[in-house]
């Protein structure tokens, strides 16, 4: 079988649309344009589909080289046979092809090796037999050389005999079967740390069916073994896996049957289970690591996507107490014009002269928001900058800081303000979120954003790629502005890089703002791949073509100038005029390069050139009678923001330092499997108080009822 008929079978996708995608892949294409403007050569497959290929072609060629691997070292042993060859060619489940290879495997110096050299194997042939013989009477045959007494023949023989029970392919898929089906996964607190391990306090005597144990309790258990805290076991009744091997290898009732017996429980207490144990501790792990991976990238990809300001002028305030609030004053494009430092919360209290600076400020920089992290001291410092009396309407909204002192500590961020401080750098950031959330946030490491689960236990190098993923996806659907995006920006777009982005930068630094798309093709190192790859989804507004500012891709431009041509009008005309596009017949300009989805995108796309798809932004307000914990009572009724999203709830800011938890079974009077199906990243919702514990600053909360 092919692999573009294996991704085909897997993915359910045709075998032709797999073949073209690939094609496309190898060709340099990447995954948003070949979404975006390739709908005709793959069928019009989406982003998530061509990763599935790509992930999928990437593991099978992964595979295929293994094979090579394993059919060279079985060849250089002289026991290559042509039905082995054979099977191993048309293997396509790496757990097979491991265990067709592990009898071949170079081997360290195990027992059953030992006792080989020592020439035991004859004795370990005989035993297999199960006759009726006298095995001391046998073994003294091979008390020679190195073999002292017959005690360590029968013992050197069991060895062997071990071995070949732990490497027989039907063996080890019987107790692959067991596991699969009725294993248990225990988690024991580790003797002398039940103090210092508290927090697995729940994990301290746990049993449960592995197939029942929620990803979230698979990764905490791990990060508990991790620690040191937990010790982990996986695996089936031991008396079931010992009755099926027995009936497999144990033949009779002679003396012989009982030596292969004692070997059977061997091979599989020291051999077998282990080996099958690593594996399924492996697989809980990896489907552990892959639903929090889902969860995290979901939540990425709303915090990435969520609505922004726009350009407009912008007061950032980064709250604090002693150390007072950091304030800056940013104008449309980011730039920093002012910052100071003010004191309205103890010990100083110096509202008065704080509100002052603030309404000067706006009045001076023209301020149209305020933006407010959202950590220490926002809800004392949004309800002083409310309070304010402004010239003209000013909006306030509290902003997330999550990964923003990350930011302010990075070789980003003091490439970007060298001279000044990481709490000026911390304010900035809190001020663009507001303004463009996107633009902003790709400068961090996506797991410093603090919107997943167990970020730091999964799998770094699945994380890092699906995160880039996501966040490639959304810089690509949303498109930048070329002649203000920053480098780290412009490095998510499709076809460029670090590289490419920086000489996008220099360029417009030393030749003034891009007056047409054509103009890319003079940045050094922009050559026509790169820029058909990223053409589409950079925008320059106000250039000399108004095409340049939509996602029409350059090379469709003709047909767009046809249309416009046909109608009399100019493409400017064409943009501006949605009754004309109605005369429009598109199969006139179906060709064989061009189809039906293709032309119907351009159509959509010339109805709202440049337009950000992101939601306007709305105010919110939490209510003013909650300020900390003390204040909750159970039964009360408060809105709130989602601030995480996990599988097994999400958690909701009510406007004191402690989100509260919305446990699954509380999100919605029905079953609800997926939380995400209910909530989302930064929704507003209304919550009821469940239960308050103070001591450990946990909130319950439920979603039940309410709207």
């Amino acid at each position: 079988m092919t692999i573009n008929k294996l991704i085909s079978s897997a993915l359910n996708i045709r075998e032709s649309q797999i073949e073209k995608t690939i094609a496309l892949l190898n060709d340099g294409a990447t995954i948003p344009f070949i979404s975006r403007y390739r709908k005709e050569v793959t069928g019009g497959l989406d982003e998530i589909q061509i990763a599935d290929i790509k992930e999928q072609y990437d593991k099978l060629i992964d595979l295929t080289k293994r094979k090579e691997t394993i059919l060279k070292t079985i060849e250089e042993q002289e026991k290559l046979t042509p039905e082995l060859k054979s099977r191993i060619e048309n293997c396509w489940n790496s757990t097979e092809l491991e265990d067709i290879y592990l009898p071949y495997k170079p081997k360290r110096q195990t027992r059953a090796e030992i006792a080989r050299k020592k020439g035991l194997e004859g004795l370990a042939q005989a035993l297999m037999l199960q006759q009726k013989f006298d095995v001391e009477s046998k073994a003294l045959a091979f008390v020679k050389g190195d073999v002292q007494d017959t005690k360590e023949a029968i013992n050197g023989a069991c060895d062997i005999i071990a071995e070949w029970v732990s490497e027989d392919e039907a063996a080890r898929n019987t107790i692959r079967n067991l596991f699969q089906r009725d294993a248990f996964v225990t988690s024991k607190v580790v003797k002398g740390k039940e103090t210092e391990g508290d927090k697995y306090r729940d994990y301290f005597d746990l049993e449960e069916r592995l197939s029942r144990c929620s990803s979230h309790r698979i990764l905490a258990m791990r990060r508990g073994e991790a620690e040191g805290f937990l010790r982990i076991n996986i695996a089936p009744l031991e008396e079931d896996a010992l009755e099926r091997l027995n009936r497999k290898f144990v033949k009779g009732v002679t003396e012989a049957s009982e030596y292969v017996e004692v070997a059977v429980k061997d091979a599989y207490k020291r051999l077998l289970k282990p080996s099958i144990e690593t594996e399924f501790a492996t697989m809980s792990k990896d489907v552990a690591d892959e639903e929090a991976i889902r969860v995290f990238v979901e939540n990425l990809r709303q915090l990435l996507l969520a609505a922004p300001l726009g350009q407009k002028r912008v007061l950032g305030i980064d709250p604090g107490y002693r150390t007072g609030c950091k304030v800056v004053c940013l104008d449309a494009q980011g730039n920093l014009l002012h910052n100071e430092t003010i004191y309205p919360h103890p010990p100083q209290n110096e509202s008065s002269k704080a509100a002052g600076k603030i309404s000067q400020m706006v009045s001076t920089y023209k301020i149209d928001a305020i933006a407010i992290g959202n950590g220490t001291a926002s809800r004392e410092t949004e309800h002083f900058i409310t309070k304010i009396r402004y010239e003209k309407e000013v909006q306030v909204f509290v902003v997330s800081e999550n990964g923003a002192s990350i930011y302010s500590a990075s070789k980003i961020a003091r490439e970007e303000f060298p001279e000044y401080d990481v709490t000026v750098r911390g304010a900035i950031s809190i001020g663009r979120r507001l303004m463009d959330p996107l633009a902003e946030l790709v400068k961090i490491d996506p797991k410093s954003i603090g919107v997943g689960q167990y970020q730091h236990d999964v799998d770094q190098t699945k994380l890092k790629r699906s995160l880039d993923l996501t966040v490639e996806s959304c810089v690509n659907m949303v498109g930048v502005n070329v002649n203000t995006a920053s480098k780290h920006l412009l490095t998510y777009i499709s076809g460029l890089g670090p590289t490419l982005a920086q000489n996008i930068v220099n360029y417009r630094a030393e030749n003034g703002a891009f007056k047409t798309r054509k103009q890319l093709l003079k940045v050094p190192r922009m050559g026509e791949k790169a820029f058909e790859q990223c053409a589409g989804f950079l925008r320059i507004a106000d250039g000399e073509n108004p095409l340049d500012n939509s996602a029409v891709h350059p090379e469709s431009y003709v047909v767009v100038e046809t249309m416009a041509k046909d109608l009399g009008c100019n493409v400017k005309e064409l943009i501006e005029n949605k009754e004309l596009k109605k005369n429009l017949n598109l199969n006139k300009y179906v060709n064989d390069k061009v189809g039906l989805p293709t032309l119907n995108d351009i159509i959509e796309e010339l109805d709202k050139p440049g337009r950000d798809p992101r939601k306007g932004i709305q105010a919110f307000e939490f209510d003013p009678t909650i300020k900390t914990i003390a204040d909750l009572r159970e039964g009360m009724v408060l809105p709130g923001i989602v601030t995480n999203v996990t599988n097994f709830g999400c958690f909701v800011d009510v406007g004191i330092k402690e989100n509260g938890l919305v446990h699954i079974s509380e999100l919605a009077d029905r079953f609800v499997s997926d939380p995400t199906e209910i909530v989302s990243l930064h929704q507003y919702v209304q919550v009821k108080v469940l239960s308050v514990d103070a001591d450990r600053k946990r909130v319950a909360l439920s979603m039940k009822g309410l709207d």
